[in-house]
């Protein structure tokens, strides 16, 4: 009985060592899921069928601030899950060189001549105001919603999701809307 007892003690105590010792794997943050970018093209054919609100993200290959986006707010698991579900979002660089048919019209890429250019579609969505990065909102219908210039924080670009998703810009102005979120 002794002997029992004696190797139950052992047995115990190595075992509480051996817990004692083993190496705990760290908590992993959730990652948030990538997001779906679309092309124009991708997002006008989603369009005919399931209709949607269309994000523009306006961006250039050299944009410092666009790439900040990318990793930061667009990372964000909030932005990327309300973009995902209420919007096609779509990429669109302002410089890109292949042509974008939509609606019977051709969107070609503009050499100014001095290395630059700027696409069509950018140029016309944007209302020629280029700066990068940029958002546009439109409607299913393609009308837009608002033109957004600039970096914008996750919160930030999520009042203004929340603005075009949720219509609320038939009932008032943008600048009424950001003051009553508390917006700047």
């Amino acid at each position: 009985m002794k002997k029992n007892a004696f190797a139950a003690c052992a047995f115990l105590l190595i075992a509480a060592g051996l817990l004692a010792f083993t190496v705990q794997k760290p908590a992993v943050a959730p990652v948030a899921p990538t997001l779906k970018w679309y092309t124009w093209e991708e997002a006008a054919e989603l369009n005919k069928t399931t209709p949607k609100k269309i994000f523009v993200d306006v961006y250039t290959d050299w944009c410092g601030w666009c790439k900040r986006m990318d990793k930061s707010t667009f990372a964000d698991s909030t932005v990327s899950a309300y973009l995902a579900a209420n919007f096609y979002p779509v990429k669109l660089n302002a410089e890109q060189k292949a042509d974008i048919q939509f609606n019977g019209q051709t969107f070609k890429y503009m050499d100014n001549g001095n290395g630059r250019g700027v696409h069509t579609l950018a140029y016309s969505l944007l209302e020629g105001q280029m700066g990068y990065p940029c958002f546009v909102y439109l409607n299913e219908k393609y009308e837009r919603i608002m033109i957004s210039p600039g970096y914008k924080e996750p919160n930030d670009i999520m009042t203004e999701l929340k603005f075009a998703a949720e219509e609320h810009y038939n009932k008032t102005t943008w600048e009424k809307y950001k003051a009553e979120q508390g917006g700047k």
